[in-house]
């Protein structure tokens, strides 16, 4: 539709006509509002049909809606008060979507809009960014209420940082500032940072993967907590589907047990390599991963590879994209701790954003320190990745 309107057509002289593009802002706000219209629609309709298998009838469109909103706005890093205090924890699968909806809209505007340059990208950036804030402020403003109190100022800088990451990533791409910019940093760069996004991915995967085990492993307690909460297939078919938006999350909380730090949920449980503390949690089935009994269990010892792993896979990654003329196996060994140590501030990053909070008291504190698990990281898999990638570059070089 956006493009359909961006050719319409209009009178010029002597009765001829020409092409009349849509301003550029009239093209973000467009953009913005597909995205935040159709993102809003899917989530919605996913709750209708969960509420439709509710033999109480459900909450109706207008709950359902209004649920969609409250996910919207808490993966975008919003702040949602209720009775039993402060939520505060982004479905990261969600926050996922969003991103790569808003860097497809950022193309599509950009290649409608014919915009060529790092300045005309930054410039539609800045409105795609500016648009999608005004349609998240209106959002917040309209769910906020008794009971329910949305944070605004949260959700303006939540929703604003993640329009500049991803319509600037999506602007850069389509209209080569992106591919312009890399092209006067060193040519070791591009490298690197597909070394780095190797080094993220595949501990995300290990993480991923040690979810699925630890969950698989106590099946018969998933299956427990699922039956136990009510609503028949609704109830059981809802909480599947927030589980999935939440599986990042758990990847970064064992991102943390990786690294050694460990994570929390809630002030009673604490789970690292040097001991487990169980107390009260949610009733959320994806929690059956949790240990049953004070020990550590054997999964824990082992997810302590994650780090090394995703150090080999950064250092291997930047030994094979080096161009023959970039150095020997010294450069691509100290090419290859920097990449494990950016590896560990990714991971950092993604554990901090896969935190946050359930409430006041005992759920104040849910997931791991960010700090300490990417420093963690950083050291393991810089040391790994120098390896790897001296190895590697050797290796080739023969």
């Amino acid at each position: 539709m956006v493009s359909l309107l961006a050719r319409l057509p209009r009178w010029g002289p002597g009765g001829g006509t020409t092409a009349r593009p849509l301003p550029r802002a009239g093209l973000a706000l467009a953009g913005a509002g597909t995205v935040s219209a159709a993102g809003l629609l899917v989530l919605a309709l996913a709750v209708g049909v969960v509420a439709t298998l509710d033999p109480t009838g459900g909450q109706g469109a207008g709950g359902s809606l209004v649920l969609a909103g409250r996910l919207w706005l808490l993966a975008q890093g919003a702040e949602i008060t209720v009775d039993s205090g402060p939520i505060v924890l982004a479905p990261l699968l969600l926050t996922l979507g969003i991103a790569w909806c808003l860097s497809g809209a950022a193309r599509v505007v950009v290649r409608i809009a014919g915009v060529t340059g790092a300045r005309d990208a930054a410039g539609m950036t800045g409105l795609l960014v500016a648009a999608h804030v005004v349609l998240t402020a209106v959002l917040a403003l309209l769910l906020d209420g008794p009971g329910a109190e949305v944070g605004l100022l949260r959700a303006l800088l939540g929703s604003a940082l993640l329009a500049v990451a991803a319509a600037g990533w999506g602007a850069g791409r389509e209209s080569g500032a992106l591919d312009s910019g890399l092209d006067r940093l060193p040519p070791q760069t591009r490298p690197l940072l597909r070394a780095v996004l190797a080094g993220v991915l595949t501990a995300l995967a290990l993480c991923l993967a040690v979810v699925a085990i630890a969950v698989a492993a106590d099946a018969d307690g998933y299956a427990a907590v699922s039956g136990g909460l009510g609503g028949a297939g609704a109830g059981a078919l809802g909480l599947l589907g927030l589980c999935v938006l939440l599986l990042p999350n758990a990847a970064g909380a064992v991102l943390g047990l990786a690294a050694g730090p460990g994570f929390a949920v809630g002030s009673g449980t604490f789970v690292s390599v040097h001991g487990v503390t169980l107390g009260s949690v949610p009733a959320l089935p994806l929690l059956a991963a949790l240990p049953d009994t004070q020990a550590v269990p054997l999964l824990a010892f082992a997810s302590q590879a994650v780090p090394v792993l995703a150090g080999l896979a950064a250092g291997r990654t930047l030994a094979r994209r080096l161009a023959p003329g970039d150095g020997g196996s010294v450069v691509a060994g100290l090419g290859g701790v920097l990449a494990g140590v950016l590896t560990g501030v990714g991971c950092g990053l993604l554990v901090w954003m896969a935190g946050g909070s359930l409430g006041d008291g005992a759920l104040a504190d849910v997931g791991a320190p960010a700090i300490a698990t990417g420093v963690a990281i950083a050291a393991q898999a810089g040391i790994a990745g120098a390896l790897a990638a001296a190895f590697t570059r050797w290796r080739t070089a023969s």
